[in-house]
C-alpha cells in the first residue's frame, strides 16, 4: 500500500476533534458524576475526573467558568455538571469542559472514607501518643511498589545523606483490591523481624481510588499496632490518607519521607568535630586554669612558710583555753553559791528547829489559853454573882418579906379583884406560910360590891 494512504497521529487526532466539535448531541452534555484527583488551584483552571462504578472522564473547568461556582467542591463529591466534549490533542484524550456545576451527594467511596475517619478518631488513633523516630537508623524498612518511582527517590535521599544505613524493601501492592492485605501482612511482617528502626510506607499519586488501599481499616490498625515507628508517605502533598493520620509521621514525598528518617552524615561528621574542638578547646582552658591555680598555690605563703599555716589556730586554742577556764570558774562560783543559799535554806527549813518553833508556840499558847480561862472565870464569876444579886433584888421572898403577899383561888394566882365573888374561899401566901380566908366584900374603882 502506498505510504501517502497513511494517517499521522496528528491527523487522525484532528478528525477525531473535528467529529466532536460538530456532533450537535455533544455540543450540550449534561453529566452526572463523583469528582476524582481534584487540587483546586486558586485563580487557575481546574483539571479533575469524573467517575462512576464503571467509567471516568477528563474535566476541566476554566477559571471563569469555575468562579461562578457557589460552593467548593471536593475529592469524592457527587455533582450535576453541564458542559460539552472535546478532544485534548496533545494526548488524544477526550474530555469534557465544563461550563457549570452544582452539588449532588457525596460519593460512596468519600463516603466510606469519612465514616472511617469518624471511627478511628473516636477511638483515639490518630490523637494516640506518636513514637518517635530513631535519629541514627541502622535498618529501615520500606513497604511499596518494587518497581515505582518511589523506591528509587528514597534509595537516591538515603545514599545521598546517610549511606550507612541499610534499607531493606519489602515489596507490597499499593494499588488494587489485594493491597491493603498485602501491606497489613507487610507490616506484620516487619514488626515480627524487629530488627529495623524505621518503616517507610510510601506510594505515588492519585486518585482516591488508586490510594484506597490506605484508607483501609486493617491498613489503619496494623500502622497503629506497630513497634516500630512509621512514617507515611502516600500520595502528594494535598491526599490525606487515613494511613496518615494513624502514622507516626506524614512526609509531603518519598523524598521527604527518606530524609524525615536519616540526618546528613557529612554534617554529622561536621557537628562531631565541631563537639571535638569545643572539648578539646574546653579540656585546655580547663587546663590552663588548672595550671595558673597550681602556679599560685606554690607560691603561696603556707608552702614558703608551712608554720605560718597553724600559726592563727595555735592563738586561736591559748585564746579558748583562756576562756574555758574563765568560765569554768565562773560556773564554780554559780553552783557554789547556790549549794550556799540551798544549805541555808535547808537550815532555816530542818525539822529540829521547826519543832523547836512550833514548841515554843504550843507553850505560849498554853500560857495564852490560861490566861484567857482565868480571866474568862473572873468575868463569868463575876458576871454570876450580879446575876445572884439581881434574882435575889428581884425574890417575891425578898418583896414578901417586906409586908407583901399573893392571893390564890384554886391553885391560880388572882391577879385581878374581878376574878373574886363573895364567899370565896382564898388563901393567903405570906413570906413564912399560907393563910386560907373567905372574900366578905369586895371593892372595884372605889365602888364596893356585896
Amino acid at each position: 500500500m502506498d505510504k501517502e494512504n497513511y494517517l499521522t497521529v496528528t491527523a487522525l487526532t484532528q478528525y477525531i476533534k473535528r467529529k466532536f466539535d460538530v456532533d450537535p448531541y455533544l455540543g450540550r452534555v449534561y453529566l452526572v458524576g463523583e469528582i476524582s484527583n481534584l487540587r483546586i488551584r486558586p485563580h487557575a483552571h481546574q483539571y479533575f475526573s469524573l467517575k462512576d462504578d464503571h467509567a471516568k472522564i477528563n474535566a476541566i473547568m476554566f477559571k471563569s467558568a469555575f468562579e461562578k461556582v457557589k460552593f467548593t467542591p471536593e475529592t469524592g463529591m457527587k455533582v450535576l455538571v453541564t458542559g460539552r466534549l472535546s478532544v485534548y490533542e496533545a494526548s488524544g484524550s477526550y474530555q469534557i469542559y465544563i461550563d457549570s456545576m452544582q452539588p449532588d451527594g457525596v460519593g460512596a467511596l468519600y463516603q466510606a472514607y469519612e465514616q472511617l475517619k469518624t471511627k478511628l478518631s473516636a477511638e483515639g488513633l490518630f490523637t494516640a501518643p506518636k513514637q518517635p523516630l530513631v535519629r541514627f537508623p541502622k535498618r529501615i524498612a520500606v513497604i511499596t511498589s518494587p518497581s515505582g518511582a518511589v523506591i528509587r527517590d528514597i534509595i537516591t535521599t538515603t545514599r545521598r545523606r546517610f549511606p550507612i544505613t541499610q534499607l531493606v524493601l519489602f515489596p507490597a501492592q499499593v494499588q488494587g483490591t489485594e493491597a491493603a492485605k498485602e501491606i497489613t501482612t507487610r507490616i506484620q511482617q516487619v514488626n515480627a523481624l524487629g530488627s529495623f528502626d524505621t518503616i517507610i510506607l510510601g506510594r505515588g499519586g492519585g486518585s482516591i481510588e488508586d490510594l484506597w488501599p490506605f484508607n483501609e481499616e486493617q491498613v489503619a490498625r496494623a500502622i497503629f499496632a506497630s513497634k516500630i515507628p512509621i512514617i507515611s508517605s502516600v500520595g502528594h502533598e494535598t491526599d490525606t490518607t487515613i494511613a496518615d493520620l494513624v502514622a507516626d509521621v506524614r512526609a509531603a514525598t518519598p523524598t521527604a519521607a527518606a530524609e524525615l528518617a536519616t540526618p546528613v552524615l557529612s554534617e554529622e561528621i561536621l557537628y562531631l568535630s565541631q563537639r571535638r574542638t569545643r572539648i578539646f578547646n574546653a579540656f585546655m582552658n580547663l587546663l590552663k586554669k588548672d595550671r595558673q591555680s597550681l602556679n599560685r598555690l606554690d607560691q603561696s605563703y603556707v608552702f614558703q612558710d608551712p608554720r605560718r599555716l597553724y600559726e592563727g589556730y595555735v592563738q586561736n586554742l591559748d585564746y579558748l583555753n583562756e576562756r574555758l577556764k574563765q568560765n569554768m570558774t565562773a560556773t564554780l562560783n554559780f553552783y557554789q553559791n547556790q549549794l550556799n543559799k540551798s544549805q541555808q535554806t535547808l537550815f532555816l527549813n530542818s525539822p529540829a528547829n521547826r519543832i523547836q518553833q512550833e514548841q515554843q508556840t504550843v507553850t505560849n499558847l498554853k500560857t495564852r489559853l490560861n490566861r484567857g480561862i482565868q480571866a474568862l472565870f473572873t468575868t463569868k464569876s463575876t458576871e454570876l454573882k450580879h446575876s445572884i444579886s439581881a434574882l435575889d433584888y428581884l425574890s417575891p421572898l425578898k418583896i414578901m418579906s417586906r409586908g407583901y403577899s399573893y392571893v390564890t383561888r384554886q391553885g391560880k394566882v388572882v391577879k385581878k379583884a374581878s376574878e373574886l365573888k363573895s364567899d370565896t374561899e382564898i388563901e393567903l401566901h405570906l413570906s413564912d406560910g399560907t393563910a386560907k380566908a373567905k372574900v366578905t366584900e369586895i371593892e372595884q374603882g372605889g365602888q364596893k360590891n356585896d
